[in-house]
């Protein structure tokens, strides 16, 4: 969708914002492009709209070389997000929102019913919202009437510089989450503009790490935290970086370890000898469904001998996390609960029980895969710990 052909940007006065870019960005993919203040980053980004025009090389959008287009035109289908939004403050919510498509010839009432639509989409109730102004807003609810005002013409692409660094970390978070949970739904072309590490692996499909006006490492969140291309790439995502893969390496099913399992409906004292014999302390629960219920311990069923059911002694599970969830709210919930292991579902119903060496071992395995070019699932464990 968007492509870089040897793209550079060389000012009057000689300095060079970027130099000989080549890089391209495949239809509904995010990707960040991070880096330290002045390494050409937004420059980057601002050649595609053109609101800054390149020196030598040639950009490519949907195929077509946009030196060709009128600047406006090109823009009005463009969606583009700025950290300081750059609302309109004499109009409102709705009519901020509608904007583009009122200037690219929309009827007014189409317009608006589109406004209302993304509103209601990135979780502003347009009758609500619809009729108050900027100032009347909080910061992070004027980020959300932003991303609306870049989507209401349907845009193919999205450019987005740093929108989310002007609020606190708390509302900084939920707009990542919102973000994420909107891009699902909608898979527009983004170039993403930040500062941050975290975030640019927290929303990147792939990620462009930048030097000085040059891209020293282009690939997945996983693989530039795993195999840093350079020593200049393993200084910028920071020692801490296996930390930070966390984030980006997901729960499979081979993590997981499969415990004793007791059923609601089963006499208390058929679980606990069932558990002595296994040598097990304790025993996930589970419905009729196979759903997760809770757990119970050897030692309340023992006591408990032939009086009542599992259902009876069940406690409520609080450390638990989806399939698929990344490593770090894996990690996360054990701290919170203070658990051994935290239980993994799959919908409702229970997959197997994630534990700190599976978790160490999920990360040990993600990255020997990256270092290797193979899947998770080839590598062998021997490898990984001797690694």
């Amino acid at each position: 969708m968007i492509r870089f052909e040897q793209v550079g940007k060389v000012y009057p006065d000689g300095t060079t914002a970027v130099d000989d870019l080549s890089f391209e960005v495949a239809e509904g993919e995010l990707v960040t492009l991070v880096g330290p203040s002045g390494c050409g980053k937004t420059t980057t980004m601002m050649m595609v709209n053109r609101l800054i025009e390149p020196t030598s090389g040639r950009i490519l959008v949907d195929g077509e070389d946009i030196a060709g287009v009128d600047p406006v035109k090109l823009r009005r289908r463009i969606g583009y997000v700025i950290q300081q939004v750059g609302l309109f403050p004499h109009r409102t919510v709705l009519d901020n929102t509608a904007t583009v498509p009122a200037l690219i010839g929309w009827r007014k009432a189409r317009a608006r019913e589109r406004a209302a639509e993304l509103l209601d989409l990135v979780g502003l109730d347009p009758s609500v919202y619809g009729s108050r102004y900027p100032a009347q807003l909080s910061g992070g609810q004027r980020q959300r009437v932003g991303v609306a005002r870049a989507l209401a013409a349907d845009p193919p692409v999205l450019l987005m510089d740093e929108p989310f660094g002007a609020v606190d970390p708390v509302v900084r978070e939920r707009l990542q989450n919102e973000f994420l949970k909107l891009q699902s739904q909608v898979r527009k072309t983004i170039l993403f503009v930040t500062h941050d590490i975290e975030e640019a692996v927290r929303l990147g499909d792939r990620i462009a790490v930048y030097g000085q006006g040059r891209i020293e490492q282009f690939d997945t969140p996983a693989a530039v935290l795993g195999a840093p291309a350079t020593p200049y790439v393993a200084r910028f995502v920071g020692a801490d970086r296996g930390l930070k893969r966390l984030s980006v390496t997901t729960i499979e099913e081979d993590d997981l370890e499969q415990p004793p399992v007791a059923r609601l409906d089963e006499p208390a004292g058929a679980a606990a000898a069932r558990m002595r014999a296994e040598g097990a302390r304790w025993a996930v629960v589970l419905d009729p469904d196979g759903d997760l219920h809770g757990w119970v311990s050897a030692d309340a069923l023992t006591i408990a001998g032939e009086q009542g059911t599992v259902a009876d002694l069940a406690r409520r599970m609080d450390a638990w996390v989806p399939l698929g969830a990344p490593l770090k709210k894996a990690f996360s919930e054990m701290l919170q609960y203070d658990a051994g292991w935290v239980a993994v579902v799959d919908g409702a119903h229970f997959a197997g029980v994630l534990t700190p060496a599976k978790l160490h071992e999920a990360l040990r395995r993600s990255v020997d895969a990256d270092e290797r070019g193979i899947a998770r699932d080839e590598v062998d464990f021997d490898s990984v710990s001797d690694a």
